[in-house]
């Protein structure tokens, strides 16, 4: 099969030809029609995160596809569905954490001495062919279009996840920080929720597309989130926590900030407030991943039905050291797909 194969850290991804992968006991074998870059994959690729512990190096945690052959013992998929698998697949089951028995979600990933995780410690979707745990996979809803579906397996995913974890009452605000390949959608979920929605961004471009993505109002930091009346929920996925940090300005009473998007160069830092210290108004300032797979069904669902559609620029195969240098170089509106 061919793969969009990391020759080394730093490398420029080649399109190789490498064996197609058979499925294991409880496995299934994906043929996949399309799959999403996320920045992650970026950032595996020049060793920022931990570079994929397999051999040839693929990476890709949102592919999505057509199962073609499964392992033994599985019963809860069939060749003909159509499925999709996430970031985590598995968590090795016997240490600490997994002595816990929480569900598998991007906790589990960081916690588990050895979990099974798609593009980093088993190989990735960026392929032809991908295997995958069955109790790891998604059914996709009828007629979604997989060039939709792939970006709901990592972006969206952990976007409803953060809404879901914020528990936002129904007369309460919401407010997006960054409107990117996570916020685009957060937007979106937030408004198809009948939540007053607010983006805020520092992108002057960006202004209007949020509107248009079901933003009532748009600012573009703390400081004029505050003057518009503030939020209940802020939703940080713009992976910086100094921007994170600054949204607090504008977080009423009792709210709640949930940091989302990964920052590899600072620290959360609490912002000097005189006149109303972060003790005094109660705040809770929480992280959020994958919260299980019952999110991104529900996600998935909100697609199929029109509620929301991921903004995508597709590539095929032999474009996709291009599709990746766009992604690193945020080009991108508002997530790469791969076509298989």
């Amino acid at each position: 099969m061919q793969a969009a194969v990391v020759p080394k850290v730093n490398a420029r991804w080649e399109i190789q030809e490498i064996p197609t992968p058979r499925p294991g006991p409880g496995d299934v074998l994906i043929r996949v029609h399309a799959s999403g870059i996320c920045v992650n994959d970026v950032l595996a690729t020049r060793g920022v995160i931990p570079f994929p512990a397999v051999t040839p190096a693929v990476t890709g945690h949102e592919p999505v596809g057509e199962v073609v052959e499964v392992g033994a013992g599985v019963t809860s998929r069939a060749v003909g569905d159509r499925v999709g698998t996430t970031w985590v697949q598995a968590t090795c089951g016997r240490c600490d954490y997994c002595r816990l028995n929480l569900p598998v979600s991007g906790q589990a990933a960081m916690n588990c001495v050895a979990p099974r995780t798609t593009g980093f410690s088993v190989a990735g979707g960026h392929a032809e062919y991908v295997v995958a745990a069955a109790d790891a996979t998604v059914l996709l809803p009828d007629g979604l279009a997989y060039e939709l579906a792939a970006p709901m397996m990592c972006a969206g995913y952990t976007s409803w996840s953060a809404l879901r974890q914020s528990e936002p009452k129904p007369h309460e605000r919401i407010a997006v920080l960054g409107v990117g390949a996570l916020g685009h959608l957060a937007v979106q979920f937030a408004h198809a929720c009948g939540y007053e929605t607010i983006a805020v961004t520092r992108s002057p471009d960006k202004h209007e597309v949020a509107k248009q993505l079901g933003a009532d109002i748009v600012v573009s930091d703390g400081a004029e989130l505050r003057d518009v009346g503030g939020a209940d929920v802020i939703l940080e996925t713009c992976g910086s926590y100094q921007a994170a940090s600054d949204s607090l300005r504008g977080l009423r009473v009792d709210g709640r900030l949930v940091l989302v998007g990964l920052d590899n160069a600072a620290g959360f830092n609490l912002a000097p407030e005189r006149t109303k210290p972060f003790f005094t108004q109660r705040h809770r300032i929480m992280g959020a991943t994958h919260g299980g797979l019952r999110y991104l069904t529900e996600a998935l669902q909100l697609v199929a039905r029109g509620r929301c559609t991921p903004v995508v620029e597709t590539f095929t195969k032999d474009r996709i050291p291009d599709a990746l240098d766009r992604v690193a170089n945020g080009d991108v509106r508002f997530r790469a797909v791969v076509t298989w």
